[in-house]
């Protein structure tokens, strides 16, 4: 798969997100859908950055971030972005841009694990 269908598949809507935990959420969180679905990441990367999201527990800004670190060529960031989604203590249901809901955690294992095979394969 390569990171553009990759970033496609994983860019996190700004629909509301169903909360697993009974922990009151706001509604939207920025995670710079508008910006990744335009092709934009430079734009991802300076919004998510500009709201520290590197140091938010938030997964869908997290998976966000680690998209759009991942078309930029940012693979080290991009890796610790997901695992930082992977391990974080909320938990929900995301909107995928394909419109298919998935739990966040299992999200951003996808993510990681597909920059993981296509950074292997690149490196072959």
């Amino acid at each position: 798969m390569s990171l553009t269908a990759l970033a496609a598949t994983l860019m996190l809507s700004q629909a509301a997100a169903t909360p697993m935990t009974d922990v009151p959420r706001d509604d939207r969180v920025e995670v710079a859908y508008t910006e990744l679905a335009a092709g934009n990441a430079d734009a991802a990367v300076r919004k998510l950055e500009g709201t520290g999201a590197a140091r938010s527990d938030d997964p869908a800004t997290l998976i966000n971030l680690g998209t759009a670190y991942a078309a930029n060529g940012q693979t080290e960031k991009a890796i610790a972005a997901y695992r930082a989604a992977v391990g974080s203590s909320d938990r929900y249901d995301l909107q995928l841009a394909d419109g298919s809901w998935v739990d966040s955690r299992a999200a951003a294992r996808l993510a990681l694990n597909n920059l993981l095979r296509a950074n292997a394969r690149a490196s072959r």
